[in-house]
């Protein structure tokens, strides 16, 4: 059963699971609006001295991989893979964010969620709303911590500027233009991690919409049906 979080609520990892291979699903968006997720590893001075610790789409994976970014799925915006027992000794907080790319601010989102998932089954959730915040243009909106064991946090909290001065709150360098996107190779998600199925939207989330179906060219006479393939679940 999923534990509901509350902004400023905090609880041990093991209290929730004991697991250490985990799924982190962040949704969030609202009209017109287009958020970039990420996560960064920080160190014992919550600095980014390791760049190869800020993941996010161009890069999806800590060099360990302890760290990868696995793309919308299963109802989330964006998730995420943490295998905490492969986590580098000097990175003690994996604080995961998410951004306004282009023009918009905070109040403007719709309801949305950090989710905590483990062998498919989710055991964590912490739900938030456009109106918690105001002109911010950016939300940290939790932390996986290390403190005599990892735990989780759900902050919640606003952030006035956008993705380049979240990195340099950081102490993140800022690079020249970023590339398109990199793709998350599939062998990435080794074998015995389980995503979670699709994420039923609670009362306050709207419902997702179906997708236009495939206007299949007209046939001269009828064809029999053929086997329909996979489709991920919209959301």
């Amino acid at each position: 059963m999923s534990r509901e979080f509350q902004r400023g609520h905090k609880a041990r990892i093991s209290d929730l699971t004991a697991g250490t291979d985990l799924y982190i699903g962040v949704r969030i968006g609202g009209p017109g609006l287009t958020f970039d997720i990420s996560c960064f590893g920080l160190d014992a001075e919550e600095t980014l001295s390791d760049d190869r610790y800020f993941i996010f789409f161009n890069q999806p994976k800590s060099p360990e991989e302890s760290l990868q970014l696995l793309g919308p799925q299963a109802g989330d915006t964006e998730s995420f893979r943490v295998t905490l027992d492969r986590v580098p000794e000097r990175i003690r907080k994996l604080s995961f964010t998410a951004t306004i790319d282009g023009a918009g601010q905070m109040s403007q989102a719709g309801p949305g969620y950090l989710r905590i998932v483990a062998g498919g089954e989710e055991v964590a959730r912490y739900s938030f709303t456009g109106s918690e915040f105001s002109t911010e243009r950016a939300v940290m909106v939790g932390d996986l911590y290390y403190k005599d064991g990892w735990r989780f946090a759900a902050v919640g909290q606003g952030f006035d500027g956008g993705l380049e001065a979240l990195l340099r709150n950081f102490g993140g360098e800022v690079l020249e233009e970023e590339g398109a996107p990199a793709e998350v190779p599939a062998q990435q998600q080794a074998p015995g991690f389980a995503p979670p199925p699709f994420a039923p939207p609670t009362s306050a989330e709207p419902e997702p919409q179906a997708q236009p179906p495939h206007q299949a060219p007209p046939q001269a006479q009828p064809q029999p049906t053929a086997p329909q393939s996979y489709a991920a679940p919209v959301a």
